[in-house]
């Protein structure tokens, strides 16, 4: 095991050198369309998550610069509207709404996906972004670990909750949620809190991007016949608020080499733009392509065969059949 994980951190870490930086990226454009960035997308509605600073703003600003009804989904009041303010500024576009809703919460995420259902309007993008990553761990008020709490039982509470107002949008409804890199280095597993070993917010974070993953080819599945199309993506090595807070270190060894926010969602933006014939339900994207979701000999392909485990158990946890 131990010498797994050691493959597993090198071979991502070789791969992440060559591809997840800024010069990957640059490599990679040469093959980008710019056509497919001038698409525009007036009367769409656009909901993103974790909006107010980092990737989930640029998206959301990349999305009202081409015309979107777009709703912030944020934590903070204040930064929130701080953040509304600057886009309506960039983009002249006024159709841009603060949603306040802790993720961390399933009684927040609730009450906001009830009142958000009586506004009536059909979502057409859903953008899953709002995500974090503890060093130490952290339990919620509702008693779970904090970035499972966020990355996994919000995502899953939020989307479940959303598909009514999906289907409103059909056929050109997407769910595109943001992952990571990082989950490359993690295979599926049932331990969902990181009960069994000491605190590792960094692996911990690494498999609840993996089940962000497996959990999109699952509702790509589930759903098919709905008209809705599941995405999920990486945004590349990026250079946030959120990685300068977690992963200090990683941030400043790699200085002037990490992507700008609105790099890192780029993919976020060609996702929604995109005409779904285009795109493949339950795929992961890495710069405006398809990527695969595994490293060559990582041991990881297997497990998502515990998926439809891991769904009951959060399902149970979101108490959404109460």
């Amino acid at each position: 095991m131990f010498l797994l994980k050691t493959w597993r951190s090198t071979a991502f870490g070789v791969f992440g050198y060559m591809n997840f930086t800024k010069n990957g990226l640059l490599e990679h454009s040469k093959k980008f369309k710019p056509e497919d960035m001038q698409i525009q997308i007036e009367g769409k509605n656009c909901v993103v998550t974790g909006a107010n600073s980092g990737i989930g703003f640029a998206a959301a600003e990349g999305l009202a610069s081409r015309g979107a009804t777009v709703y912030m989904v944020c934590r903070n009041k204040e930064r929130g509207e701080e953040a509304l303010s600057k886009i309506q500024n960039s983009t002249g576009n006024q159709n841009v709404y603060l949603e306040v809703c802790d993720l961390s919460s399933i009684k927040e995420i609730k009450s906001f996906a009830s009142s958000f259902a009586s506004k009536d309007v059909p979502v057409h993008v859903l953008v899953n972004n709002a995500g974090l990553l503890e060093n130490k761990r952290t339990t919620t008020p509702e008693g779970f670990e904090l970035s499972f709490a966020v990355n996994v039982l919000g995502t899953y509470t939020v989307t479940e909750l959303m598909l009514p107002l999906l289907e409103k949008a059909t056929p050109d409804a997407k769910v595109i949620t943001v992952s990571s890199g990082g989950m490359y280095t993690s295979p599926l597993t049932t331990d969902l809190q990181f009960n069994g070993e000491k605190f590792d917010g960094v692996e911990q974070y690494a498999r609840s991007k993996r089940i962000q993953v497996a959990l999109t080819e699952k509702w790509a599945d589930k759903y098919k016949n709905k008209g809705i199309g599941f995405y999920s993506m990486h945004p590349g090595w990026a250079e946030t608020p959120g990685v300068a807070k977690s992963l200090p270190s990683f941030s400043e060894s790699f200085a002037g080499k990490l992507r700008t926010s609105e790099q890192g969602a780029d993919t976020i933006v060609w996702l929604a733009l995109q005409p779904k014939e285009k795109l493949v339900s339950g795929a992961f994207y890495f710069d405006r392509a398809e990527a695969p979701k595994h490293l060559k000999l990582a041991g990881t392909s297997k497990s998502h065969d515990l998926i439809d485990s891991v769904i009951d158990t959060v399902h149970s946890m979101a108490a959404l059949d109460s």
